[in-house]
């Protein structure tokens, strides 16, 4: 027969196990796949976010670049877009080729004349644009280019020639009615081009010396100014000092009759 133990025997530890229902695990399964979803979504979308300021980052460095300092836009873009509203006002009733290219012709040179240096960067920020992503086309450009400036040149020469020989025909037409009529034409142009430059002299030297008597003027005037400034402050400073001493002498105790 079993001897009981002197001491009560200690109680076993009970495990209690909690045991998911399959409508919990259900949840929870759709739970993680939502916020995995939500997670997946706000890391594209803050991607996507990040990518836009990077860009308009980019894109404001770019303008400010290619924005010449010491130019004002905002005269310069005014001057522009009237411009090129001038152009298409005065093709509206004009051919479609006038109508095409007169407003872009007017636009280019408006830039080139009232924002010269901006242009100047847009178009080589172009140029390199152009480099990089089209070759070819830059190749033939730069062709095109080329024998613009050529053609020009050509043109600039043939106008110089055309002068020159206008101005030989001139001069030998004036030789032979001298030598027909015995006039001295050559006299009387030469006295006509000097008076014209003495004309011009002495209108430079009226405007140097109209603009040297306006600086003088305005001398004076500033330094009358500061006179009158200097004598009003010293009759303000005055009029203080006897105010001051009338209220001293208000202060003062009546002096007593002996």
């Amino acid at each position: 027969m079993r001897q009981l133990p002197i001491y009560p025997a200690s109680q076993p530890d009970v495990l209690l196990l909690e045991t998911p229902s399959e409508l919990e695990q259900r949840i929870g399964v759709a739970r993680r796949a939502v916020t995995a979803t939500y997670l997946d979504a706000r890391a594209q979308v803050q991607g996507v976010i990040s990518r836009w300021i990077s860009v308009e980052q980019s894109v404001e460095h770019r303008v400010k670049s290619l924005i010449a300092p010491d130019e004002p836009l905002t005269p310069g873009l005014l001057y522009v877009g009237v411009a090129t509203l001038t152009g298409s006002v005065f093709a509206r009733n004009r051919s479609l080729a006038t109508r095409a290219l007169l407003p872009p012709t007017l636009l280019v040179l408006a830039l080139n004349h009232f924002l010269p240096k901006t242009t100047h960067n847009v178009a080589q920020y172009f140029g390199a644009l152009e480099d990089a992503h089209f070759p070819t086309f830059a190749e033939k450009h730069e062709i095109a280019k080329a024998h613009s400036a050529m053609t020009w040149e050509r043109v600039k020469d043939a106008t110089q020639n055309g002068r020159a020989a206008m101005q030989a025909a001139v001069e030998g037409a004036v030789v032979r009615v001298e030598e027909a009529t015995g006039l001295k034409l050559k006299e009387a142009l030469a006295r006509s081009e000097g008076v014209v430059r003495a004309v011009e002299t002495q209108a430079i030297a009226v405007a140097h010396s109209a603009q040297a008597q306006v600086e003088a003027a305005t001398d004076v005037v500033s330094h009358k100014v500061e006179e009158a400034k200097e004598a009003a402050e010293q009759k303000a400073a005055a009029v203080t000092g006897a105010a001051e001493k009338i209220a001293q002498k208000a202060d003062e105790p009546p002096r007593r009759l002996v």
